[in-house]
């Protein structure tokens, strides 16, 4: 058990079957509406996941720059994966490089097909979902050492899905940041479009007095219908971000 994604072991219930799908870096929690789950849905996801990862590693490959720019690029003419596009589409509207977009492109290609199978789908892929659900559900927030820190949630109504919910952090995991905010969350249609906004919105802040410029930035962005953004003791929010206790 992973002691940094404990809160997948507090999920579940009666309501979802849950299980775990690994690849190399993609790292796949998946709750599906527990009628609908079958024993062979992490296999197919397992084979979803491994053919995407070679369509972006071939292509990563063959264009360094797509990999390794924190600023939006221009990519040159040939086929490009429908996963890298997507990638570099979000990256741009957002103003940051398309790897920022990659756990939300695999959440968004993993829950779109588990959306043919079950009627409710949460897919978390390090931080970053994709939801869509017929209930009400609660995704809690994890903000490192804020004393917010898994205190509140964002309550999710049926209609707003499918939904991508993306976090980005200056403070907690691995992820790159050039923040210092204990946890950028943005919200979309498009996982992509979430995460590459999150780690935007989680770039502009650099002290407590940053928020509300970071939120005025996610008001400007198509496509962005909320963000919420976390700092020390500091909450903001804006749009279609309903705040309830855990």
């Amino acid at each position: 058990m992973s002691t940094g994604r404990f809160y997948r072991f507090l999920s579940g219930g009666k309501r979802f079957q849950t299980f775990t799908v690994q690849i190399k870096e993609t790292d796949l929690w998946i709750a599906v509406s527990r009628r609908h789950y079958k024993p062979d849905l992490p296999a197919a996801v397992e084979q979803l996941v491994w053919r995407q990862r070679r369509l972006l590693e071939v292509f990563w490959a063959q264009n360094p720059d797509f990999a390794a720019s924190l600023e939006p690029v221009l990519l040159h003419e040939g086929p490009v994966p429908a996963i890298a596009m997507e990638m570099v589409r979000a990256g741009n509207r957002a103003g940051v490089g398309p790897m920022a977009a990659v756990a939300g492109a695999f959440a968004e290609i993993v829950g779109l097909f588990l959306k043919n199978y079950a009627a409710e789908v949460i897919v978390e892929n390090g931080g970053d979902l994709f939801v869509n659900t017929v209930e009400p559900v609660k995704i809690g927030i994890y903000a490192g050492k804020s004393p917010l820190s898994g205190k509140i949630a964002i309550s999710v109504a049926p209609e707003q899905t499918p939904l991508g919910i993306c976090t980005s952090s200056g403070t907690v995991g691995h992820s790159y940041s050039r923040g210092c905010a204990d946890a950028a969350l943005a919200i979309s249609p498009s996982s992509p479009l979430a995460d590459a906004a999150a780690t935007a919105l989680g770039n502009l802040v650099r002290s407590p007095e940053d928020l509300e410029r970071a939120l005025a930035y996610a008001r400007d962005l198509e496509g962005v219908t909320g963000a919420l953004i976390i700092c020390g003791e500091r909450l903001a929010a804006w749009g279609a971000i309903q705040l309830c206790p855990i």
